[in-house]
């Protein structure tokens, strides 16, 4: 990750005057510390920086190609998952197709009553059924899905970085976030989905130093 002027600014002043504290950094920028306040969050988690309580922030002076790395593996699922989008068990393949073109998602969740998650649906799936000249408008997408427990899944609770490393891992577009059904012991509800779209807007998010 390639820091900006700002941030290499801040982290010269700290190595120099350290312990100094925020509202003296901003001082000598001729900022606002409101101004300061993601970047010092960035190059704080990022390990870069310091901070104690009343004494200020100083230089501790992690190499930033470890800045990514870090700070993916602070950044939680749950703060950036996206809505899933579910499909029950018995909907019809040319349903599910129709479901993917709509949504524009490459993979669907299967689900039962309350939200139970019991299948996952791929674009690769429904490809297989076509090819096999199947009536797509009377077959469920049961027989195609992959059931739990064959499925990859996160909770909220995951690591961003955990999560990305799953995604090359099982060679797939979509994960379900899932948590302990409160109605079905055993069971798990989706409650979300993390992709690889939601590690690449991170990775944008990071680049321009935006507060994580």
């Amino acid at each position: 990750m390639d820091l900006s002027k700002r941030q290499e600014q801040i982290i010269a002043i700290v190595r120099e005057n350290g312990p100094i504290t925020g509202e003296k950094i901003a001082e000598l920028l001729n900022f606002t510390r409101a101004t300061l306040r993601p970047d010092l969050t960035v190059l704080t988690l990022s390990g870069i920086l310091d901070a104690r309580p009343r004494v200020g922030y100083f230089y501790v002076g992690n190499q930033t190609s470890s800045v990514f790395g870090e700070l993916l593996r602070k950044s939680l699922v749950r703060d950036y998952k996206s809505v899933p989008i579910v499909v029950n068990e018995q909907t019809t393949a040319y349903d599910a197709t129709v479901t993917m073109f709509l949504e524009d998602v490459g993979t669907l969740f299967v689900v039962r009553d309350a939200g139970i998650l019991c299948g996952v649906l791929s674009r690769k799936d429904l490809l297989k059924l076509a090819i096999g000249q199947t009536a797509l408008k009377e077959v469920p997408i049961s027989i195609a899905m992959t059931r739990m427990p064959n499925i990859y899944t996160v909770t909220p609770e995951t690591s961003i970085y955990d999560a990305g490393k799953l995604l090359i891992h099982a060679q797939v577009d979509s994960l379900p976030v899932v948590v302990p059904s409160e109605s079905a012991n055993g069971q798990w509800e989706v409650v979300g989905r993390v992709t690889k779209t939601t590690i690449t807007r991170l990775f944008v998010e990071l680049g321009e130093s935006k507060q994580v």
